[in-house]
């Protein structure tokens, strides 16, 4: 084995881990909605699953930082892996023995969220650590480890209306825990030795004042920093929107209008089809145009019109047009971020920041999923899609009208970190 390939490996492992995560990951996303709905019939209970579900991200992303950077990385991504196989899988095996209450379905996907944001954060903050190992650029290093999860996610979603519409929604369960397992081995294995990937040495001794300390210093940076902080606001509106279209509305539409699972996982994969697609054409070309225009563009195209077309008409067809086109735009939007991210956020504070976007971003999550609940259960699926379909276009007006958003396009040096997903929603 020569050396080049020494060096790829690490990036190629959470590469590979990451597909596999996120595939199971669209299996649990559409197969625990789906599941709550046989299972009880109630968008309201779907709903209450799914701010259980987002809660506790939050709350991780809140006060992990610290965590991560003290643990490692490394150690913190296979523990993250090992605790979302254990919650998801106990799902389907609980439901087998009859027991299954819906306050342990809440307290499992509680457990899942919690476990997973940690994971997830750890990995990200490390591309700039890999790509230096896999002599690439943080650009194409960037841009790859969104193509490839975009890709997993349509493959899982093609996969998860397959086996549920054949199998069942506990099937699909089991197989998210199954990829959880995997990624854990390749983390492991991946990332043993990497530089950055164990724990931050000459940290103070832990205490709560030098925590907080430590916390303060993430959120402090993200609040000065005036383009971050507008990313965040605007990135926190949709992901709540987004969390009760993939929760609630889009369930809900394919199991009243749609035909069922198969049509849910296809209008799913074709999304994630076009996210791909979106993501590699932004690698390939997206360079040769203004980052502010091309974010303009597309978070107006990645949102709004799938609601109308959801709320206006039934046809599998013309949902899973729109749903092309707005994954397209979608892929082209995690690039520009996550970019210009790496470019603004120092080395020593990835873990802390990073955890404080999460944290802000994900923040409406569980009011979204609760929201479009209630709304399904007491106006109706219509009105409630393009009640939150007019949210979302308000949302993304603001790149077009607020001033912060013109530093898109201003290079200041490459530091590091994530910006957490957007646009992963079907």
């Amino acid at each position: 084995m020569n050396a080049g390939q020494v060096r790829r490996w690490p990036l190629t492992a959470v590469l590979t881990a990451n597909a596999i995560s996120a595939t199971g990951r669209t299996l649990s996303m559409i197969g625990i909605p789906w599941f709550v709905l046989q299972t009880t019939g109630s968008a309201g209970r779907a709903g209450v699953v799914a701010f259980c579900a987002t809660l506790p991200v939050v709350l991780a992303a809140l006060i992990g930082g610290p965590v991560i950077d003290r643990i490692g990385r490394r150690r913190v991504s296979i523990a993250s892996d090992l605790l979302c196989a254990l919650s998801v899988g106990a799902i389907p095996l609980l439901h087998r023995a009859d027991a299954l209450p819906f306050w342990s379905l809440c307290a499992l996907v509680a457990l899942h969220g919690l476990a997973h944001t940690p994971g997830d954060t750890a990995r990200y903050v490390l591309v700039p650590d890999l790509a230096e190992h896999a002599a690439t650029t943080l650009t194409r290093a960037a841009s790859l480890f969104d193509a490839v999860e975009r890709g997993a996610r349509m493959l899982g979603a093609a996969l998860a209306g397959l086996v549920i519409a054949l199998l069942g929604a506990e099937v699909a369960l089991l197989l998210d825990a199954l990829t959880f397992l995997l990624s854990a081995l390749l983390i492991g294995a991946g990332l043993r030795g990497v530089r950055g990937a164990g724990p931050v040495k000459n940290l103070p001794q832990v205490s709560p004042r030098s925590y907080v300390s430590e916390l303060r210093q993430g959120y402090a940076y993200l609040a000065r920093t005036r383009l971050l902080a507008a990313v965040v606001l605007t990135v926190m509106v949709m992901n709540g929107i987004d969390q009760g279209w993939n929760a609630v509305l889009l369930p809900v539409h394919a199991e009243q209008n749609l035909g069922g699972a198969a049509q849910l996982g296809l209008v799913a994969a074709v999304f994630g089809a076009g996210g791909l697609l979106g993501a590699l054409l932004y690698g390939a070309v997206g360079h040769r145009f203004s980052r502010r225009t091309v974010l303009t563009v597309a978070v107006l195209l990645c949102g709004a019109p799938r609601f109308a077309v959801a709320g206006l008409t039934d046809s599998v067809t013309a949902l899973a047009v729109v749903l092309g086109a707005a994954g397209v735009a979608g892929g082209m939007i995690n690039p520009i971020l996550t970019t210009v991210m790496y470019e603004r956020v120092p080395a020593e504070l990835r873990s802390r920041v990073a955890g404080a976007m999460t944290a802000g971003c994900e923040l409406t999550m569980p009011l979204g999923g609760l929201t479009a609940g209630l709304l399904v259960e007491n106006a109706g699926l219509s009105p409630a899609l393009l009640l939150m379909g007019g949210a979302y276009l308000l949302a993304t007006l603001s790149p077009l009208l607020r001033p912060a958003w013109r530093d898109l396009d201003t290079p200041v040096g490459v530091h590091l970190p994530r910006l957490p997903d957007v646009s992963a929603s079907p």
